[in-house]
């Protein structure tokens, strides 16, 4: 959906305890939840249309963001 949150916060509402957790003690953990930040905030000013790009690179952006967001899962759940 267009303007969506996807902060991880707002995705993952069950580990907001231990994402800020992580953002704290993991350095790793922290600059990967930074660049998912980044990502999501440039998302959604493509979908607000703040920024014009093409289909095919907002799609890649959003592949991107998944990625991301199923690599810092990895490190809440271990």
């Amino acid at each position: 959906m267009l303007g969506e949150k996807h902060d991880l916060v707002h995705e993952l509402p069950e580990y907001k305890e231990r994402i800020h957790e992580l953002k704290i003690s993991n350095h790793h953990f922290a600059k990967l939840f930074n660049e998912y930040d980044e990502l999501d905030h440039l998302i959604r000013r493509c979908e607000t249309e703040v920024e014009v790009h093409a289909d095919d690179y907002v799609h890649d952006l959003k592949k991107n963001r998944l990625a991301l967001k199923d690599e810092l899962l990895k490190i809440i759940l271990s």
